[in-house]
C-alpha cells in the first residue's frame, strides 16, 4: 500500500504541485480501497489486490496526461453527494457549492412551497444539493446536451431524489415554453470568452466540455440576456435569480436586471472574486 501510494505520488509530481499530487493519490487510494486516510496508515504494510494494481495504471496512465483526477475516476464530492461525472458535464467548482448554499439560505426563508429551476444543469449538481437540503421543493433542471441530461439524471437516481428534467436548447426561445414558471432560477452557465482559452489549464482545455465553458468573444453575455428575458416571462413576481458570473462582467450582468426587478446584488466568492449575481424580480 504505502509503495503504491509513493510510486503514484512521485509519478504525478513531475505533472501538478506537490500538494495537488499528494491530494490526486489520497483521492484515488481511497477510491481504490475504500479506506479512509487513517484505514490507509494503519494498514500502510496491506497489499494491493491483482484487480487493484489494474486498476491502479490504469488510472495512473490517465492522470499523467493531465486527465482531472474527477474524470478518471468518475466521482466528484458536492454538497455531501458523490456525483457521477465525465467528460460530458463540468466538474463543479466550489464557487458553484457557494451559489449552491446562497440559494438554499434564501429557500430557507420562504415559509412556502416553491419551485426551482437550474439552467443548464451539467452535472445536476446544483438542483441535487438544493432538493436533498430541501426535499419537499420541487425542482426542474434543463440542459441543451443529451449526455448531460442522463448524467443529471443518473445522479439524481443515485441520490434518491426527484427532479424533473427537460432537454431544450435555452438560446431558442421559441423553446422556452417546455419549461415551466418557477420562483427561483440558478444557473451556472457558459461564460468564459474564447480569447481566455489562452491563459486556461490544459487539462480543462483537453477534457471539460467546451459547450459549457465558452461564448463567443463578441457576445459574452448571451446567455444572461437570455436569462433574463426568460425571467420576464417565467419567474414569478417575487421570485429571485442566482447565477454565477464571470468576476469580470459583474457590472454588466448586473445592469441587465434594472428593468423589472427590485433587487440585482452582486457576491464575491471565498476567493474575493465577484462571482455571483442574485435577483429578485418585482412584485406587480
Amino acid at each position: 500500500m504505502q509503495q503504491a501510494n509513493q510510486s503514484l505520488r512521485e509519478a504525478l509530481t513531475g505533472i501538478y504541485e506537490e500538494r495537488e499530487a499528494k491530494n490526486i493519490t489520497a483521492m484515488v487510494m481511497e477510491k481504490l480501497t475504500g479506506w479512509t486516510p487513517v484505514d490507509r496508515s494503519i494498514n500502510k504494510t496491506s497489499t494491493l489486490s491483482d484487480n487493484q494494481e489494474s486498476l491502479l495504471k490504469g488510472f495512473q496512465a490517465q492522470l499523467i496526461q493531465a486527465k482531472p483526477v474527477q474524470y478518471v475516476l468518475n466521482e466528484c464530492w458536492f454538497f455531501g453527494m458523490s456525483l457521477y461525472v465525465d467528460e460530458h458535464v463540468l466538474i463543479p467548482r466550489p464557487e458553484t457549492e457557494e451559489l449552491a448554499d446562497l440559494a438554499i439560505s434564501y429557500l430557507k426563508k420562504k415559509n412556502r412551497l416553491l419551485s426551482v429551476l437550474d439552467i443548464g444543469t451539467g452535472s445536476g449538481c446544483i438542483p441535487l444539493a438544493i432538493k436533498k437540503t430541501l426535499p419537499h421543493l420541487q425542482v426542474h433542471a434543463m440542459d441543451v446536451s443529451e449526455k448531460a441530461i442522463e448524467i443529471a439524471a443518473r445522479n439524481a437516481a443515485s441520490q434518491k431524489l426527484e427532479i424533473q428534467f427537460h432537454k431544450v436548447d435555452f438560446l431558442d426561445e421559441d423553446s422556452w415554453h417546455q419549461l415551466p414558471e418557477t420562483d427561483l432560477i440558478t444557473s451556472n452557465p457558459p461564460y468564459i470568452p474564447r480569447k481566455d482559452m489562452l491563459t486556461m489549464h490544459e487539462n480543462v482545455l483537453r477534457y471539460e466540455p467546451h459547450l459549457a465553458l465558452f461564448v463567443d468573444n463578441e457576445d459574452p453575455l448571451i446567455f444572461y440576456r437570455k436569462i433574463v428575458g426568460f425571467a420576464h416571462q417565467k419567474l414569478k413576481p417575487g421570485g429571485a435569480v442566482f447565477l454565477e458570473i464571470h468576476e469580470s462582467y459583474g457590472s454588466e450582468v448586473s445592469d441587465l436586471f434594472n428593468t423589472g426587478f427590485s433587487l440585482a446584488e452582486i457576491k464575491k466568492d471565498m476567493q474575493g472574486k465577484e462571482r455571483i449575481i442574485f435577483a429578485e424580480k418585482q412584485i406587480t
